[in-house]
């Protein structure tokens, strides 16, 4: 299960959308520490806004990343069931 969030989608887009709107671009620690969040979580929110909008191409895309995860899940559970399958049929047959 993954950590619950520490801080709301909300605030997270209204500080991505603040340090694409500044201009000149704005310090991100500065930025930061004005919306009361720790910076590199603000760093790597933006560099991943940045994935998202084909303006990177360091770090998957949220929906690559999501996609994998998808696929990480579904490949956990065919790996589960080929064992249980491969417990079910006797030793003789193998």
């Amino acid at each position: 299960m993954a950590a619950p969030k520490k801080y709301p989608d909300e605030l997270r887009e209204r500080a991505v959308r603040l340090y694409r709107e500044s201009d000149p671009k704005s310090v991100i620690r500065r930025l930061a520490e004005q919306l009361g969040v720790h910076h590199e979580a603000l760093r790597n929110r933006i560099r991943q806004d940045q994935a998202d909008h084909s303006e990177r191409h360091d770090r998957p895309t949220t929906t690559e990343t999501e996609e994998l995860r998808r696929l990480h899940k579904e490949n956990a559970e065919l790996r589960r069931a080929n064992e249980i399958l491969k417990a079910a049929i006797p030793t003789t047959t193998r």
